[in-house]
């Protein structure tokens, strides 16, 4: 027999807090261990829901009496659903029916129970009930379960009185560095999205724009809920989520059932739901064993869905983990990144106003440009491209090329940010306003009913100006076209409204010194 079964083992993240006392309590006496450390005595790998599971409890209870723990907060909590955890049968509930008679909701991560539960709790682990978790109080206790009837037990005190306690009962401990079931990220360097402001504001937006219709709520592992979303009811279900959940947000089901069945998979284990007439959703986890049963049971529903349990093969639009009420988010588990949880994480590192670097990927017909800035899409409005006059995004920029901008805003709730490339650029209208009072010689690039306009600068994306029409001379009036040239004065420059008000009369009065042609 091993030391201990095969779940997975997590080593603390380096810097984490370990507790200065760690003990590992067993029946196994370490005198029947071979060379490898396996234990080779008779003691059975499964508890005897006796006396010898009795003193495990009470060795628990008088380390943390040493450690004048009164609760412990539930972490991590797991039900065995599908894949039941150990060698005894399963046990309807979990072993957590007389715990929490509100439902299994109330095994959730963050909830504190007394010790006597935590005991409780310990007794349904120890027994392969189906439900597991880290039991522990902040920087002063903690109980971690292994398989094979190991058990980890850490401490900010020695507690002397609990060893001796613990060797008289029969029981082994053994001082540790460490349990190897301290808790550690699957990814430490994941920035978890917590379901806050921004989160409910995208929530709101994306079942109103409806790209999302599901809430699942997942409260422990292999153990959720959902909920249809509408826009009238989405606070009224936030109110009643399970605290530390993490949620997952998904696109409708179909509402044709046969064709939601026809995407079972040959073999496998899925998630099918469904919603009746009366609003009730069902979800079950099957294999290909039970799909014709399944399918049969989903006869009259409304709409149908298949969802994966495959990490790779699941699509949530978004997802994120309920903080507790001061915005805090203390559950230390993570859900798997989406492309809009990434493009999220990298929002929040964005300010208006910061300078960035980007690839123009995307010129849009419609004039929008694209931007690469990192993995994130950013678009610049063709008024952002250029202070001057610009016909085209192409004129000033081009598919491939780097360009330097600033961020107008960053949107995060439809994860939009606008920038301008103009913002890096010298602005060049107060050199126009000094310019009042110039005669210039331009070409006339627009006709309209008010009026004509001039280009007062002799390039292509030169400033333009309008003359009104009741500045124009008469012998001009009605016979003017567009690329004629004409000599007009410059009037006024409006910085506030980027406008120009040229004069055909006026430009005919005597120049003044310093007067030029463009």
């Amino acid at each position: 027999m091993n030391a201990t079964r095969t779940r997975p083992r997590r080593r603390p993240p380096a810097g984490s807090d370990v507790l200065p006392y760690v003990y590992q309590v067993t029946k196994y006496d370490p005198a029947d261990r071979d060379q490898h450390g396996h234990y080779i005595g008779a003691e059975p790998a499964n508890s005897d829901h006796g006396p010898v599971e009795a003193a495990y409890l009470q060795a628990i209870a008088a380390f943390a009496e040493d450690t004048d723990v009164e609760q412990l907060t539930i972490r991590e909590p797991q039900i065995g659903g599908f894949a039941h955890f150990g060698l005894e049968p399963p046990v309807d509930g979990y072993g957590l029916a007389d715990l929490f008679p509100a439902g299994p909701a109330g095994f959730h991560d963050g909830a504190l129970v007394p010790i006597a539960a935590g005991l409780e709790l310990v007794r349904a682990m120890l027994r392969d009930n189906g439900a597991w978790c880290r039991l522990e109080t902040e920087g002063a206790f903690t109980v971690h379960v292994g398989w094979d009837q190991y058990l980890y037990i850490g401490s900010s005190h020695p507690c002397d009185a609990a060893l001796t306690r613990t060797r008289s009962l029969g029981l082994f401990p053994e001082r540790l560095d460490a349990s190897p079931y301290d808790f550690a990220p699957d990814d430490p360097a994941y920035v978890q999205r917590p379901a806050d402001a921004d989160f409910w504001a995208r929530l709101h937006w994306a079942v109103s724009a409806h790209r999302a219709t599901y809430l699942e709520e997942t409260y422990a592992a292999n153990a959720s809920r959902w909920h249809r979303l509408t826009r009238d009811n989405i606070e009224a279900v936030r109110a009643q989520l399970t605290p530390h959940a993490q949620l997952a947000v998904w696109p409708d089901l179909l509402t044709d059932v046969d064709a939601a069945m026809s995407s079972l998979p040959e073999v496998g284990l899925v998630e099918v739901l469904w919603e009746d007439e009366d609003g009730r959703i069902t979800s079950v986890v099957v294999d290909e064993t039970q799909f014709e049963a399944v399918t049969s049971q989903i006869t009259g529903a409304c709409t149908a869905g298949v969802v994966s349990l495959a990490t790779d093969e699941r699509h949530p639009l978004f997802t994120a983990v309920l903080p507790d009420s001061d915005g805090v988010l203390r559950a230390r588990w993570q859900t798997e990144p989406t492309p809009s949880d990434r493009d999220w994480a990298f929002l929040k590192t964005l300010r208006r106003g910061q300078v960035v670097t980007g690839t123009v990927t995307t010129i849009a017909s419609f004039g929008v440009t694209f931007v690469d800035i990192g993995g994130f899409t950013a678009m610049i409005n063709i008024p952002e491209l250029s202070w001057r006059p610009i016909d085209h995004p192409s004129d000033v920029v081009s598919v491939g090329q780097q360009i330097t901008a600033e961020v107008l805003d960053v949107d995060m709730v439809r994860e939009r940010v606008p920038l301008s490339l103009r913002a890096v650029q010298e602005d060049p209208w107060p050199q126009v306003a000094q310019r009042i009072g110039q005669v210039v010689t331009g070409l006339v690039t627009k006709i309209v009913p008010f009026g004509v306009f001039v280009r007062i600068e002799d390039r292509e994306d030169g400033f333009e100006g309008l003359v009104h029409a009741s500045e124009l001379d008469e012998s001009t009036r009605g016979v003017v076209e567009v690329g004629d040239a004409l000599t007009v004065k410059i009037i006024d420059v409006d910085l506030a409204r980027r406008r120009i008000a040229l004069s055909q009369t006026q430009a005919r009065t005597p120049r003044h010194q310093g007067d030029r042609h463009s």
